[in-house]
């Protein structure tokens, strides 16, 4: 089993910054892949980006790309999310998800069924 904990949410103005954390722990931390979601109020799950633990390769969603940047830190099993050049468009609750090395069903990086394991998620709000 893997738990993954998000930190780091929280109000920020526009403009502003926030780095978001995905803590994972377990015996079985083994990850193909992690991803970035988040959920606005009223709207569905969306995929915001995913690193690949292998390579360190990150892809992201075009709404923030070039906004966003997807790390990770081997030594700590933790991803983070840097959030700058924020907007109001942003604010969501943001999931951490992990795609495990032993799955066999297709991966697709943007499709929320594709992972394994998931986070409880962060707030994050934007004020104009």
């Amino acid at each position: 089993q893997v738990q993954l904990v998000e930190s780091g949410g929280g109000l920020v103005q526009t403009g502003g910054s926030l780095r978001l954390s995905c803590a994972a722990s377990g015996r079985t931390f083994s990850p193909y892949a992690m991803g970035w979601f988040r959920r606005a109020p009223g709207k569905e799950q969306e995929f915001v980006g995913v690193i690949y633990w292998s390579g360190g390769t990150a892809y992201y969603a075009g709404s923030v790309k070039g906004r966003f940047t997807i790390s990770r830190d081997n030594a700590k099993n933790t991803m983070y999310l840097q959030l700058s050049s924020l907007k109001p468009e942003d604010t969501a609750v943001y999931y951490c998800g992990l795609r495990t090395l032993a799955a066999r069903s297709l991966f697709r990086q943007e499709r929320q069924g594709s992972y394994d394991y998931w986070g409880q998620g962060t707030q994050v709000t934007v004020s104009s």
